[in-house]
């Protein structure tokens, strides 16, 4: 029990410091705004606008001040107070949508993981292998992105350091191939987890999301209920370009849950409560570095509350 409350405070500490930029850039325009003014509509509105430019979202920066409003319009507000409603409405918003990643039931249980370049997406499998790994689980790694030699190797090294057994072809090979024999050796072999890596494919680019679906199919006609989850990397720096990569990834890979990462590289961490709004689809996991414990589950509480500036 005290090792799981440790380990829940270290995690909030990385968390609240991974979201430093994103708090101060909020708490800090929120305390030039309202500190020893009254609440009246201008000032409203001026804080709806910082909301916005902190890409929580027309909708989610509209619920927020409507709540503000509602509570102190024409009166005194301090920061503090501010901060509390805000990290309230956020956490509304996002608690629907905290869904850990439940990988039993199926065996292997595959997760296919897509994202554009750079958004972290093989870094995070390693991660995933490791803390998969941890639990006592067999972990096989497809290595899908076969555009990249770089992305082979560097799935290569994530399976020696975590013990997880890597398939592999060589630069250049059909990707749907290398999952083909991945899902088969895995079945055959008794793996609980198999985690697919995909290229990192720009969402505009229509041959390569083709090949992304060929993945999709290719898989189904080995197990018509896999892949059992679809994982998509959004990398926060991008801020609003990461709704239009959940559109563009929905539709072709039929996304059923997300992990955002780099939260701890930008002022934009708000882009995760408009992606929640308007998508509604689960947040499985946030990173906010690059070490293996800087993955973590999802919480709504929690990262309402470190975007806000307030203490867990």
């Amino acid at each position: 029990m005290n090792e799981a409350i440790q380990s829940g405070s270290t995690w909030w500490r990385r968390l609240s410091a991974g979201l430093k930029r994103t708090s101060s850039s909020i708490g800090g325009a929120i305390t030039d705004l309202v500190a020893k003014r009254k609440l009246d509509a201008a000032t409203i509105d001026e804080l709806e606008e910082v909301l916005i430019r902190a890409d929580l979202g027309v909708t989610t920066a509209g619920r927020i001040t409507d709540a503000i409003r509602q509570s102190r319009y024409d009166k005194v507000i301090a920061p503090e107070e501010v901060k509390r409603i805000l990290a309230s409405e956020i956490e509304r918003v996002l608690a629907p949508v905290a869904t850990p990643l439940d990988v039993g039931g199926a065996k292997p249980f595959v997760v296919l993981v897509a994202g554009v370049n750079g958004s972290g997406k093989t870094t995070t499998i390693g991660k995933l292998a490791a803390k998969y790994r941890t639990q006592g689980l067999s972990v096989m790694l497809a290595a899908g992105d076969t555009f990249r030699a770089a992305a082979i190797e560097q799935l290569k090294l994530w399976g020696a350091r975590t013990g997880a057994k890597v398939v592999a072809r060589e630069p250049g090979a059909d990707a749907a191939g290398v999952a083909f024999d991945a899902f088969t050796v895995a079945r055959n072999e008794g793996v609980d987890v198999l985690l697919v890596d995909t290229a990192g494919r720009l969402q505009n680019k229509a041959g390569l999301m083709n090949e992304l679906e060929k993945v999709v199919r290719v898989i189904k006609k080995l197990d018509p209920s896999a892949p059992h989850a679809v994982l998509l990397v959004l990398d926060a720096t991008v801020g609003q370009n990461a709704l239009s990569q959940v559109e563009e990834f929905s539709k072709t890979a039929g996304v059923t849950g997300l992990a955002m990462t780099k939260l701890d590289g930008t002022a934009r961490g708000g882009i995760l409560v408009a992606i929640a709004a308007k998508h509604r689809l689960p947040v499985h996991f946030i990173g906010v570095g690059e070490g293996v414990d800087d993955l973590a589950p999802f919480r709504a509480q929690d990262f309402a509350n470190a975007i806000a500036g307030l203490e867990g």
